[in-house]
């Protein structure tokens, strides 16, 4: 784990949003290294940390879950949803919001070491207007289309 004030940023950010954040001792069986979703608390361990942007991004899958998935889902959120009901697409225009919004550069989310080799395109995708996953988004009721990435709502209800 490099930059402790990035990662102090993005853990209070979470704060303020009102996602659930705890630090643990977490094995190598994490998704993520040093990052696990645990029944909508999103834990970190500051000692296997890679990537601080990877915080954002599991935190976009617990900002997206239902209630329901909130209290059942951890670990991978995959294993508990059908294909059709993935929400990955919003999560990576949640993850861009949020780097929007904490004014920070897409590549700290979408990091080379991530995203199976699609990082660039998703940076550029983002910073031209392809707005991947914006209509789940919208649909949830967290933004507009016409004032994305600005949110009106960080967390689904």
């Amino acid at each position: 784990m490099k930059d402790t004030s990035l990662t102090s940023s993005i853990l209070a950010f979470l704060d303020q949003i009102g996602i659930p954040n705890q630090p643990k001792i977490l094995d190598e069986t994490c998704i993520l290294p040093g990052v696990l979703i645990d029944k909508g608390i999103l834990y970190y361990d500051l000692s296997r940390l890679e990537n601080p942007g990877d915080l954002i991004h599991e935190a976009g899958h617990i900002a997206l879950m239902t209630q329901d998935e909130r209290n059942k889902i951890v670990g991978n959120v995959k294993e508990y949803r059908s294909p059709a009901e993935d929400d990955e697409l919003g999560v990576l225009a949640w993850s861009y919001a949020a780097s929007k919004y904490l004014d920070l550069k897409p590549e700290v989310i979408f990091h080379e070491n991530g995203y199976h080799g699609q990082s660039s395109q998703l940076v550029h995708g983002y910073a031209t207007g392809q707005n991947l996953g914006l209509p789940l988004l919208v649909w949830m009721n967290l933004c507009d289309y016409e004032t994305y990435p600005a949110m009106k709502k960080w967390v689904r209800e």
